[in-house]
């Protein structure tokens, strides 16, 4: 697809149609909608500055055959790279411009980490849609609320719990594409003053090859995906003022890989486990409430590449595993000091640790004594783990004849490497209940990664500092019971970037070290308009950046978003043609992004521009029964979302749906 055409879409998408809220939605967004990322206490959208986006429980339902990934990746600012591939591909969140891994992802506001990667981030092929109540996503840095890693935002999963009757069931088979199918089951309730939530979820699919076979003999295998998940929420009221919680989950999955690029490799494997437990109290204590919460999480990978059998024709023994552990405590207080004027204060503790093991084996051919060769490598989970400890708050001055503002700090204190001052400030105005004006201005820090600091590549030389951020997001929003537009632009500047330092690329001798300057900015637009039995919605983000780097011995300033594409169109209409049957078709349009070379920063090829069209149809048999069918890439598209790796061709699920 040609520049000029991604012109054209956005214009269209400004003219007609907000991914806040989708046309499949049932309704539009106000300005008076409560959320509770922006604040981590619920408030009204109308008065925090921060840039917020909502994907409802009425959303996800229309989603019932897409992952989580996709659903993000059709957000305003979102990339989500790999969530068109072959399930079990890791998916990394862009968002605004920002890389992998400075997007933290919540899970009922609860940082979910992977200590154990060369960034954090957490696997999303760990959740599942039918888990999920709703989502929000906040965008900017928001470093002086969830501190580590959220310096381009967050993404906030909220689960289902209980509530209603004291007993609901649902049930959700489907199956669609490339031998894919899908169980999902649960049961919740709220009987009396406790109310629980128990979902299973079983999902398998033969796959396609992950890698694109460019011979066009069709050799390649294809790379199959078994996953199961598990989820449990109790909650008591023991008294008006005492409300305790506990959760539980556990997912794990396995995934066939192939060699690389273009290379297929029929004995490569990889699987993932995650459990999280913890629990938690809410004290209502006067004017305010007491929260406190503890969780664990335990992520473990594997791979296992084994074609030793062949070793001595050139094949090789690969096997790794890597396991994270994370302690998560923390104890805040909101509190209303007036009436215009609200009060968070809080600390948390964190503990985090890595292990891992890796063995690889080929032949030596080349010098003697020739034959079988290992390689081992280890880090102990007793030596490599960093402490934190950090204190923050923030201020609400609240509808002073419609303006707001909200203050922030947060002071961060490690036990490796320096400690870590960040703030916000947030103001806004309304105007009429209509118009909100407001900016968001922001320092962030991602921390060095355990496998940064610990693992082979570590910096001889000293060591790690956090990179630091500042981010400002400003811009306006129009809202009406039908219609809903909004702007935003937004800039980050990051210095002290962690980069892998190559001294030979001929040989893996290089390590982690701060060196680049990175600069980010772009434009946002969404709106959405509802009319009759049919609604339009649309967003448009423009992302550009370039990175500063000493090359030769002098600073040389280039582009470098690497698959993160400069233009991204979504497009959406959907019809309520009666109360049974409902019909949407949507677009999502990429424009060229770049792909890196190992070499230097001068080695990178675009990708090309690529668009797929979706449609979606249900049709209700009654009221707690429901048929539904999600058509991906309808038109059968070639394209590559990571080049050499296969993205979806045409492919569907369809299904039925039931809750009593």
């Amino acid at each position: 697809m040609s520049k000029k055409h991604i012109i054209v879409l956005a214009l269209a998408a400004s003219l007609c149609g907000s991914s806040w809220a989708q046309a499949q939605d049932s309704g539009f967004k106000q300005l008076d909608e409560v959320v509770v990322t922006a604040t981590k206490y619920p408030v009204k959208e109308n008065l925090t500055g921060k840039v917020l986006t909502v994907i409802t429980k009425e959303q996800l339902e229309k989603s019932g055959g897409k992952q989580l990934g996709e659903v993000l990746n059709t957000q305003a600012g979102l990339t989500v790279s790999g969530s068109q591939n072959s399930l079990g591909t890791p998916q990394e969140v862009y968002l605004q411009g920002a890389d992998a891994g400075k997007t933290l992802i919540l899970i009922d506001g609860i940082p979910a980490y992977d200590p154990s990667g060369t960034n954090t981030a957490f696997d999303l092929n760990l959740i599942n849609t039918d888990e999920v109540e709703r989502v929000e996503i906040l965008k900017g840095s928001q470093s002086t609320l969830y501190g580590s890693d959220a310096v381009a935002g967050v993404i906030n999963i909220i689960t289902r719990k209980g509530k209603g009757k004291p007993l609901n069931a649902s049930a959700d088979l489907s199956a669609g594409s490339f031998g894919t199918y899908k169980l999902s089951g649960g049961i919740d309730g709220s009987p009396g003053n406790t109310s629980y939530a128990l979902q299973y979820t079983h999902l398998r699919s033969d796959g396609i090859s992950s890698a694109y076979d460019s011979s066009g003999k069709g050799q390649f295998d294809h790379d199959g995906f078994t996953e199961n998940l598990l989820m449990f929420h109790l909650d008591q009221r023991v008294t008006e003022a005492l409300h305790l919680h506990g959760h539980f989950q556990w997912s794990k999955y396995r995934a066939g890989l192939d060699a690389g690029a273009y290379t297929d490799d029929r004995s490569n494997t990889t699987g993932n486990q995650n459990t999280q437990f913890g629990l938690g109290a809410d004290y209502a204590l006067g004017s305010g409430t007491l929260h406190v919460n503890y969780s664990y999480n335990d992520v473990t990978r594997d791979y296992l590449d084994d074609s030793a059998q062949t070793i001595a024709s050139g094949g090789t023994f690969s096997s790794g595993s890597y396991t994270g552990k994370s302690h998560y405590a923390e104890l805040y207080g909101h509190f209303s000091l007036a009436k215009k004027v609200e009060l968070l204060v809080g600390a948390d503790y964190r503990n985090q640790g890595i292990s891992q093991s890796t063995l690889f084996i080929y032949y030596n051919s080349y010098f003697p004594p020739y034959g079988p060769v290992s390689l081992k490598s280890a880090i102990g989970g007793d030596s490599a783990r960093v402490r934190q400890f950090a204190g923050y708050a923030s201020f609400l001055l609240k509808d002073l004849a419609g303006f707001n503002l909200e203050l922030g700090g947060r002071y961060n204190s490690f036990n490796k490497y320096g400690n870590v001052f960040t703030w916000s400030v947030n103001p806004s105005f309304v105007a009429g209940d209509r118009v909100k004006l407001f900016a968001n201005l922001s320092s962030g820090f991602s921390a060095p990664t355990l496998y940064q600091l610990y693992s082979q590549y570590a910096n001889p030389f000293g060591e790690l500092k956090p990179e630091r951020t500042i981010s400002l997001e400003t811009g306006v929003q129009y809202s009406l019971t039908h219609f809903n537009a909004r702007a935003v632009f937004f800039r980050r500047s990051t210095t002290d970037n962690i980069i892998y330092y190559t001294v030979d690329p001929n040989f893996p001798n290089g390590y982690y070290m701060n060196l680049d300057k990175q600069k980010d900015q772009g434009v946002e637009v969404e709106t959405g308009v509802e009319a009759g039995k049919w609604t339009f919605s649309g967003n448009y983000t423009y992302t550009t950046g370039q990175v500063t780097t000493p090359v030769n011995g002098k600073d040389s300033t280039f582009y470098d978003l690497y698959r993160r594409p400069k233009n991204v169109v979504n497009l959406s209409a959907g019809w309520q043609a009666d109360r049974k049957l409902f019909c949407s078709l949507s677009l999502h349009a990429v424009g060229k992004r770049i792909e890196p070379i190992y070499g230097g920063p001068p080695s990178t090829f675009d990708t090309y521009a690529y668009y797929t069209l979706n449609g979606y149809i249900e049709y209700k048999l009654q009221s707690t029964l429901k048929l539904f069918a999600d058509l991906k890439n309808m038109t059968n598209q070639t394209f590559f979302d990571i080049p050499g790796y296969n993205s979806m061709k045409f492919n569907f699920m369809a299904g039925i749906y039931l809750h009593l």
